[in-house]
């Protein structure tokens, strides 16, 4: 099958899923791609419409075992017309339960034809050093097996005359487990090493923090992706005690074996 383009959609609030997404695209070795970054919400407001001779990659952060509930709208506003599509998860080392399948599925309910699904792992958003989770990965393994999974994909598309010829089994349960609903908390504390950059309002992917003062946060926006924290070029930034500094302990003490990625073909 002849792909045109190559479209690789990602939500990537710390820069994991993106960084998956590009060695992927590196395996998949096409001339003509583009990186749509929906992370923040300007880059939300248009829909994204594909054709049947272009190959979609979406790949979004695992959130409680599902899809990030910030992300519905967007993906069920997709137009595809028989796209073939690869759906993407990055976890943190703890599960993906039914994320994968649930984008899957999505992308199907859309248009897509879903020919190869993958689950990679990233540093957990709650990791610090202090509490590390999967930290450092992606690293230069996962990457590698992103690479890999790529040149799959390729050979895939290349020994079959159309996407309606593919099948693929995705992992999960239907319903799908787990509760996508995310903790309204007040977290991040802001010392006076803060310089009012505005790095971490620029970077923020629900638009929660005030561009002109750094202290100030919406709970009611927040979604604890933790990326105001570990983009802060000053390190002024920190997770007060409480619930998610709770809870990163829990996660660095359970899961500190490593996990690897799977991919679906």
């Amino acid at each position: 099958m002849k792909i045109e383009s190559l479209k690789l959609v990602c939500f990537s609030p710390t820069g994991t899923s993106k960084t998956v997404i590009q060695g992927i695209a590196r395996g998949i070795n096409h001339d003509k791609a583009e990186i749509i970054d929906i992370t923040t919400p300007d880059a939300r407001r248009e829909p994204l419409e594909t054709s049947e001779n272009e190959l979609l990659v979406v790949a979004v952060p695992v959130y409680m075992g599902r899809v990030p509930a910030l992300l519905v709208e967007w993906l069920q506003a997709i137009k595809a017309h028989d796209t073939p599509a690869v759906g993407v998860v990055v976890y943190g080392n703890r599960v993906y339960d039914d994320a994968l399948i649930e984008l899957n599925d999505m992308l199907a309910q859309r248009g897509c034809r879903p020919i190869a699904g993958a689950a990679f792992i990233g540093e957990h958003s709650f990791s610090s050093a202090e509490t590390p989770t999967a930290e450092g990965r992606p690293d230069a393994s996962d990457l590698r097996q992103a690479e890999l999974f790529g040149c799959k994909i390729r050979e895939k598309l290349n020994a079959v005359p159309s996407a309606d010829r593919i099948d693929v089994a995705i992992p999960g349960c239907r319903p799908y487990r787990g509760d996508p609903t995310l903790w309204t908390v007040d977290f991040v504390a802001v010392s006076d090493a803060c310089t009012g950059c505005g790095v971490c309002a620029e970077g923020c992917p629900t638009g929660a923090i005030d561009p002109e003062d750094g202290y100030s946060v919406d709970t009611e926006k927040c979604i604890t992706c933790c990326a105001c924290i570990k983009n802060c070029p000053a390190h002024a930034r920190t997770m007060k005690p409480g619930l998610v500094r709770d809870a990163s302990v829990r996660l660095s003490t359970l899961y500190r074996e490593r996990k690897e990625p799977e991919y679906f073909l």
